[in-house]
């Protein structure tokens, strides 16, 4: 029965947006990554103080850059995350809770002679991956370009470094090293062995849901209360259109141009030229090259399989070419040797090469008309590229002087098409599987930042075409209105009245067993039709094998004192659970358990977070934190804007 509720948690936004959050702001706190935090780091830009620590403002704009920068995050991995639901499940207050934490550790521990220098920043900086450049190593240029990307400065981001590295100054001392009395931890280590005996009740809501239509006053009542229930995601209609070399005007070459290729490539690809396939062995020392050669050209495997090696293949390859892969002298001694024959042992970029002539093709010179299909196809595919390459600029000009896309595309020839109302990761709004079409998959991020009527051109996968799209129409995230969505709003109404009657079902069996029924016969008095009591009998340490996340009412009955019952509320109004334990085995463990280790660490980490928990709260008081309820309630109502609408 259990079951029923397991796979309900994971439906619930609050739940999953809550912990995503609080560990991407955690990771960013601790280790002060200048990518999950940019906005933190921003200096006062107008607008009233949302706090003030220290002697220290922090303005609205920074707060709400803060708040932007962590919903652009989320957004990675939950494209369809709006701002109003961040808001509606705590984020905001999370925000500015980390913000505040933040400027209070720096502030308390410069004024304690904590610092981070100029040279400390700059290794932190250079230790980013993110600005690292082709090489692996830091790169000057990938670092500006990074910031400009994100809409950082220097200043904003070697602050955010600098007061990211004086919270671990201040704060890792606090719990590094903290360990738990060995008595407590062989305490915590037993309950693994812990097996308790009991029952659970569920109780689904469904069983008792009303059958029949709410009043036009019930179905409004609850909407009207529960409208974050029935939040719709940012929807865009997008306009876009295609175009590649049918945009195009003639490509094809001219008798000119294909002459004046041919004689430029004449000497090296067109004239008479003699091809080799050859069978290489590399080798340390001239010593060891020579001694091979001496053996002869049948013994050229022998003698690679003797010292471990292998001899490679080296296919049909003129002397320009072979030059190139190996070296001018190589290619020399290669294209000397007579067929089937050793040549003479030559150095290379490896070491060196012992070369046996296996094959010889003389390829005869080629006239201009016998060339002339491939110079042909090659000029074609250079001019197309030039031509659209130089088609794009054009667009890209035509946009910068603000032209519409319908007057960009009608110079173009080709047809706009105009997509269905599209969420964030690319899904049709209401459809089930139905997605945007694969053209739009290059320019589907940045058409949800765009404004409205503004073009802007990308490159299409593989360069031979181009897309030029706008968003041309934007439907903010907002609760969808109740005329539109009554089913699912009535069936939500159903739900919670269920789950209403199914809490007045608990309250029931909880009075008949606290009068000496047992939990079965409490649950049997009831009318409505009730899955059977699961019984549990199991230990803690089952119940931890079971490498899943603990049901509730599991964790509720492992928490519980023997014979004691009690009831616990389901997920999205799904039901209740009644829980009872019979009996309580104590555990048993041995000191060299490995158990114990385990124990030891696990709370020493705990106990570690206790004290940078109560070093934070400590510092914050020492400092001096002030909020502006008003300024804050302010950022918000701008963040969200205007709920009402569809």
């Amino acid at each position: 029965m259990l079951s029923f509720f397991r796979n309900i948690f994971k439906t619930k936004i609050g739940l999953a947006l809550t912990i995503g959050f609080v560990g991407l702001i955690g990771v960013a706190f601790a280790v002060g990554d200048v990518a999950n935090t940019g906005g933190l780091g921003g200096s006062l830009a107008g607008g009233d103080n949302v706090a003030v620590v220290g002697g220290d403002k922090v303005g609205a704009a920074e707060f709400s850059e803060a708040a932007t920068n962590a919903v652009d995050q989320l957004r990675q991995t939950n494209p369809t995350i709006s701002m109003a639901a961040f808001v509606e499940q705590g984020g905001l207050t999370e925000v500015l809770d980390q913000l505040l934490d933040r400027r209070a550790i720096s502030a308390w521990a410069r004024e304690h002679g904590l610092s981070a220098g100029d040279n400390l920043v700059n290794s932190e900086i250079r230790r980013i991956p993110a600005f690292a450049g082709a090489d692996g190593n830091f790169s000057e240029t990938t670092y500006r370009q990074a910031l400009a990307g994100r809409g950082l400065t220097d200043a904003m981001v070697r602050r955010d470094l600098a007061d990211g590295l004086l919270a671990q100054q201040a704060l890792v001392p606090a719990a590094f090293g903290a360990r738990m009395p060995q008595k407590i931890a062989m305490r915590y280590a037993a309950l693994t062995k812990e097996r308790r005996q009991g029952g659970i009740a569920v109780i689904p809501s469904n069983a008792f849901a009303p059958r029949g239509e709410p009043t036009a006053a019930q179905l409004t009542s609850y909407y009207n209360s529960n409208k974050a229930d029935f939040i719709r995601p940012e929807r865009r209609i997008l306009r876009y259109a295609v175009f590649g070399a049918d945009s195009l005007g003639s490509v094809q070459p001219t008798d000119a141009e294909i002459s004046a290729r041919y004689a430029r490539d004449r000497a090296n690809l067109y004239a008479a030229r003699e091809l080799r396939t050859f069978s290489q062995l590399i080798v340390p020392t001239r010593q060891a090259a020579e001694a091979i050669a001496q053996r002869g050209p049948g013994a050229l495997e022998t003698a690679a399989r003797e010292a471990g090696l292998e001899v490679a293949k080296i296919p049909s390859i003129d002397r320009n070419g072979y030059a190139a892969q190996n070296s001018a002298a190589v290619a020399q001694a290669a294209f000397a040797a007579n067929r089937g024959a050793i040549a003479a042992p030559a150095r290379g970029a490896l070491g060196w090469y012992v070369v046996r002539v296996d094959a010889m093709q003389t390829v005869p010179a080629r006239s201009i008309d016998q060339a002339r299909g491939e110079i042909v196809a090659a000029l074609t595919a250079e001019k197309r590229t030039r031509a659209l390459s130089e088609l794009a600029g054009d667009v890209e000009q035509q946009i910068d002087e603000g032209n519409s896309l319908s007057d960009i595309v009608r110079s173009l020839k080709v047809d706009v098409l105009t997509t269905k109302p599209v969420v964030a990761d690319g899904r049709v709004y209401g459809s089930g599987t139905e997605r945007v079409p694969d053209a739009l998959a290059p320019a589907l991020a940045s058409a949800f930042e765009m404004e409205e009527g503004s073009p802007q051109i990308a490159a299409m996968p593989g360069g031979e075409t181009y897309l030029v799209y706008e968003t041309a129409r934007i439907t903010p995230s907002a609760a969808a209105p109740l005329a539109e969505i009554r089913a699912d709003v009535v069936a939500g109404w159903r739900q919670a009245a269920g789950a209403a009657a199914a809490k007045a079902a608990a309250d029931r069996i909880l009075a008949r067993v606290g009068k000496g029924q047992t939990l079965a016969q409490a649950v049997a008095a009831e009318t409505a039709a009730l899955p059977a009591i699961e019984t549990i009998n199991m230990t803690r340490e089952e119940l931890a094998s079971q490498g899943q996340r603990v049901p509730p009412a599991l964790a509720l009955l492992f928490s519980m004192a023997r014979g004691s019952v009690k009831k616990l509320e389901g997920p999205n109004n799904a039901g209740w659970f009644v829980v009872n334990v019979n009996s309580i085995e104590p555990g048993k463990i041995a000191p060299n358990d490995p158990l114990m280790a385990q124990a030891s660490q696990s709370l020493g980490q705990l106990l570690g977070r206790e004290y940078s928990d109560s070093l934070r709260a400590a510092i914050r008081k020492d400092v001096g934190v002030e909020r502006n309820a008003e300024a804050v309630a302010a950022v918000r109502q701008r963040l969200v804007g205007d709920n009402s609408a569809n």
